[in-house]
């Protein structure tokens, strides 16, 4: 079989040569071979040097995802058998995989060099994102390998991301092998208990990404009267409660979900701590708390993506700047921000100066105490920055 090539445009291999994974339709010269969509493709600049390997789909403006730059290396059952061992032994130098963190993230797409492949891990069971062409036309090379490495109880899919629209696909969840997860799966993350649904909960059952901050967050819980907003089943409630808060407000939209926020206090053994469920938009209870006169010594605003495209940036940033600005309204002296943002089109610097903006016209002091990242089983890739989408700050409020 002669080899499929996508040839590139003089002078538009820098990035590949740089090991970024994408490459962009409009810097396509030409193909050879003639590829199909999901077909494995050699990557080659204008000069015909080979320069890696990855898959192609003329349907997405991603048109080529690269997963080795090793041209020689054959994309086949003991590649991915490899990658997917060195994310696990990567996690298992973390600290993850045994008593005390059994719910973590396997594999990260294009930071694991797998472009397209999400893998989390829940106790004894997988659940897995075919997110691109490429990852799904080798769904089932790829779930024998996952079920040779880990050999887990389970896996559960849940490509329901809209991502796959973009890759002309549809959504799809379900079992993919094995037993199916129970409605409710026990897993523990640095020792506290947490219950997940992996079939139909947010991402796939829980938001892992935020294990390491709410660590770091509940340090400053000692004492504090804490306003969680936008709690989901109230992960930095139980941090907080473990840090020695005298007081927890969750607030949530979904009343299922609070419902989980006090269970789970009540599960790690915080039943006794005063806490409070209030079902509502955030915004607007903000607003009326602040109309009421009320105070908190330490804020948490962990939101859902507000930026999901570049034309809506400018109109995610004021929204930031409107939860943040009334937030520090309502603390105490002395009181504490945590305040974060998962939307990668916002920067790091972006949300920064977001955030000065409120202080600003809040008319308060605020110092930056700490810089708040997505915990390390989602490493970003130096090469691949669009990697880095989850920031954060935790702030004081001084006067």
């Amino acid at each position: 079989m002669s080899e499929k090539r996508v040839i590139l445009k003089p002078e538009r291999d820098k990035s590949v040569r740089r090991f970024h994974p994408w490459i962009f339709s409009g810097a396509v010269a030409r193909l050879e071979g003639a590829p199909a969509d999901g077909d494995e493709v050699v990557v080659c600049s204008a000069e015909g040097e080979r320069l890696a390997r990855g898959y192609f789909n003329s349907r997405s403006q991603i048109c080529v995802r690269l997963l080795t730059w090793d041209v020689a290396q054959s994309i086949d059952g003991e590649f991915w058998r490899r990658r997917i061992r060195r994310a696990l032994e990567n996690r298992r130098a973390l600290g993850l995989g045994g008593e005390e963190t059994t719910a973590y993230r396997l594999i990260h797409a294009e930071s694991d060099q797998l472009p397209g492949l999400v893998v989390d891990c829940y106790g004894p069971f997988l659940v897995v994102q075919f997110l691109t062409l490429g990852v799904e036309r080798r769904r089932e090379e790829i779930l024998d390998a996952l079920e040779e490495v880990l050999q887990p109880a389970g896996i559960y899919e849940r490509s329901d991301v809209e991502v796959r629209g973009k890759e002309g696909l549809p959504l799809r969840t379900g079992l993919a092998r094995g037993e199916m997860p129970p409605a409710e799966l026990e897993v523990r993350e640095n020792r506290w208990r947490f219950i997940v649904d992996v079939q139909h909960g947010q991402k796939t059952g829980f938001y892992l990404d935020q294990r390491v901050n709410r660590e770091r967050v509940g340090r400053y819980a000692g004492g504090a009267e804490v306003l969680n907003c936008f709690s989901y089943t109230g992960g930095f409630g139980v941090y907080a409660a473990a840090g020695g808060a005298r007081r927890i407000v969750n607030i949530d939209s979904s009343a299922s979900a609070l419902e989980w926020c006090a269970r789970h206090l009540e599960r790690n053994g915080f039943g006794d701590v005063p806490a409070e469920q209030v079902e509502g938009d955030v915004f607007q209870v903000l607003r009326r708390y602040r109309q009421e006169g009320r105070q908190f010594d330490l804020i948490i605003l962990d939101p859902p993506k507000f930026a999901t495209t570049q034309a809506n940036v400018m109109a995610a940033a004021r929204g930031y700047k409107d939860i943040n600005l009334v937030a520090i309204q309502l603390l105490r002296p002395g009181g504490i921000l945590a305040t974060f943002s998962c939307s990668g089109l916002i920067s790091a610097d972006l949300f920064q100066k977001i955030v000065f903006g409120a202080s600003a016209d809040a008319r308060r002091p605020v110092q930056i105490l700490e810089y708040l990242a997505q915990s390390p089983d989602h490493p970003v890739l130096l090469s691949f920055p669009e990697s880095a989408y989850l920031k954060g700050l935790i702030c004081r409020v001084l006067t």
